[in-house]
């Protein structure tokens, strides 16, 4: 599973999810809605960008 990285520092990790904001554990990236926000700093997925 992967990791993505906002440009705040906030990690969203694929395996554990972030249920605070809707999105269950295991759900990929691609899957994840278009208007999901940082829960940090409120900006949005196109703020984020894959931690290789």
């Amino acid at each position: 599973m992967a990791k993505y990285q906002c440009v705040c520092g906030y990690i969203y990790d694929e395996d554990a999810g972030c249920p605070e904001n809707g999105v269950a554990p295991g759900t990929k990236w691609a899957d994840v809605p278009d208007d999901f926000t940082c829960p940090d700093c409120g900006l949005g997925k196109d703020d984020f960008e894959l931690i290789e």
